[in-house]
């Protein structure tokens, strides 16, 4: 709201477009110079004079609108609104539906294709990245006017499980299999590996395997299923611990019915080409290699599958738009995929797009399934708890529930661990930061939404006393019967700035939207807590007016919705 009044205002007398307006204005470098800075180089041609003299003229005009009054800095514009004015107008705009989903997908169908986890694999917590970065953009796209869909893409099919079938008739033990399956096939996974780097027939085997899967070989068959079913129970316990469901489970094998129709049409429309004895498409156009779409053996590849995950996403989930929330190693796979479609003469193929992230190394380590290097990220979680567990009963060995709330709090800390970050950066994820109640952490911010909730309760039960007392007065007078707070005295500066930090919340959640970037919510969920605990240390909240209530209690609802979208719980006590 506060650069809308302001945009307006600079509308009046330049001429520009709104939307240029909005873009240009900036904070200035000392709050007492005003609430927001308009530069005014891009005027100089136009009015044909210097930027300071127009920020001089313009400084004048704008002073004459009503509610706000502006000086010149040099070549800028400082702009500061009339609190008194301004204040009711913007709280009351801070719980209005427009503000608080602002609809900027008008109901189009998003499909994310996220989190991804590999069969007879641990839920390591290299996985971590795809799933909270997906379930966080699904929740954004929502709040935005989105139809968001979300597809647990399974990696349930490849080489991989042929090395994996391999590995089991070489070395496997049905017994050990039975009592630690996930660990067990890791085990023999890892041994694969070791052995074929001396035993390249190894490889050979592997692939051969693959080829009897797909043609449903009973043995092959048998224990693919079993691989599948045990995974998959790994795989709920995590996803329930994270708070996170999708609407589609589909793993890659869902597709196998699909890929020759996708084979057949890049065939009739002469996009196949004999190479090395395997099919491939031709991408020199697009500055990319071919991309394989039949090995020489026959079986199908990557590419082949998610070429009929895209159709069957597009022709019937009915997507306006594919998102892939896949790690950066995987960009020129999907260049390769996309530049297909569009040679196959599919128009929609410009409304997918990889949504990438960087690696998340721990204990500055990358992890390999294959050299056995895995976190698994129940082992982390747990961790998590144990220590957000220890700190509450520190801190208030009194509080109710602490078991549930460790467990918000001590998931939610690696949760926001992720999304902090911008997420094409690479995170080398540490717990003990994660899970401190002070700095950038999900702990500050829950800790910050907890004692907001502390505070209302408070102003909530002396209101209860002032209500009964038989010389109160204040009823009388047109306060509200809810708080009955002593006077509505104006916000101080802490104030007024945790007012204008709530007023960025649209602005922010569209970028957010339009960036595929959780981490401008989690920031601006720190900068709200950081400016509240300012406005604390600065300002009598419980009986300081009306204004400060509302103000401390539309803060705890934002922080709530941010923390929501983010996937993290927002106790009301800590």
């Amino acid at each position: 709201m506060l650069l809308m009044i302001a945009t307006q205002a600079i509308l009046a007398h330049t001429g520009l477009e709104e939307k240029e307006v909005l873009s240009l204005f900036e904070v200035p470098p000392q709050p007492e110079w005003g609430d927001v800075a308009f530069p005014c180089f891009v005027l100089a041609k136009k009015f044909r004079k210097s930027p300071q003299h127009i920020a001089m003229e313009l400084a004048e005009l704008v002073s004459h609108e009503a509610g706000l009054t502006a000086t010149a800095s040099g070549a800028y514009v400082n702009i500061t609104l009339d609190r008194s004015v301004h204040i009711p107008p913007m709280l009351a705009e801070l719980s209005k539906t427009e503000f608080l989903k602002p609809n900027i997908g008008h109901g189009q169908r998003v499909v994310i294709d996220m989190s991804s986890p590999n069969i007879a694999k641990p839920f390591g917590i290299g996985h971590l990245r795809s799933t909270v970065i997906g379930a966080a953009l699904y929740r954004i796209l929502g709040e935005t006017g989105y139809v968001p869909i979300s597809v647990n893409h399974l990696g349930d099919w490849g080489t991989q499980f042929g090395k994996q079938i391999a590995a089991y008739k070489r070395w496997g033990n049905e017994e050990q299999l039975q009592q630690g399956p996930i660990g067990e096939s890791l085990k023999l996974y890892v041994r694969f590996h070791q052995e074929a780097e001396h035993d390249p027939s190894l490889e050979d085997e592997g692939r051969e395997w693959f080829r009897r899967l797909e043609h449903r070989d009973t043995e092959a068959q048998q224990l693919w299923e079993f691989f599948v079913e045990v995974s998959l129970g790994e795989f709920d316990r995590m996803y329930q611990r994270l708070n996170i469901s999708f609407d589609h489970v589909l793993g890659e094998s869902f597709y196998n019915d699909k890929m020759q129709a996708v084979v057949a049409q890049l065939r009739a429309k002469g996009l196949l080409e004999e190479s090395d004895g395997a099919l491939v498409v031709r991408l020199e156009d697009e500055q990319l290699p071919p991309c394989l779409i039949l090995k020489k053996d026959g079986t199908t590849i990557y590419p082949t599958r998610d070429l009929a995950t895209a159709i069957y996403r597009h022709e019937v989930m009915k997507a306006d738009r594919l998102l892939y929330v896949v790690g950066g190693e995987q960009k020129l796979h999907f260049q390769q995929v996309f530049a297909v479609l569009k040679h196959a003469g599919e128009a929609w193929a410009e409304q997918c797009e990889h949504v990438p992230f960087g690696l998340m190394r721990f204990a500055g380590k990358k992890m390999s399934t294959r050299r056995g290097k895995v976190v698994k990220l129940e082992e982390v979680l747990d961790e998590a708890v144990a220590r957000a567990q220890a700190i509450i009963t520190e801190k208030n060995p009194n509080l109710l529930e602490q078991e549930a709330i460790a467990e918000d709090v001590g998931i939610g800390a690696v949760i926001f661990g992720d999304l902090k970050n911008n997420r094409l950066n690479e995170v080398d994820f540490s717990l003990e930061e994660a899970l401190t109640f002070e700095g950038e952490t999900g702990p500050y911010v829950q800790y910050t939404h907890a004692r907001i909730r502390s505070l209302l309760e408070k102003a909530r039960a002396r209101a209860e006393v002032d209500s009964n007392s038989s010389d109160n007065v204040l009823g009388q007078e047109g306060h509200s019967p809810e708080w009955n707070i002593v006077s509505d005295e104006m916000l101080g500066d802490a104030g007024w700035t945790l007012l204008k930090q709530l007023d960025r919340y649209h602005g922010q959640l569209i970028r957010a939207a339009q960036q595929l970037e959780p981490s401008v919510i989690a920031r601006f969920a720190l900068d709200t807590a950081q400016a509240f605990n300012r406005f604390y240390a600065k300002e009598r909240i419980v009986d300081g007016g009306q204004w400060r209530i509302q103000l401390a209690e539309q803060t705890a609802d934002m922080l709530a919705s941010t923390l929501r979208i983010l996937g993290l719980k927002a106790p009301n006590r800590m």
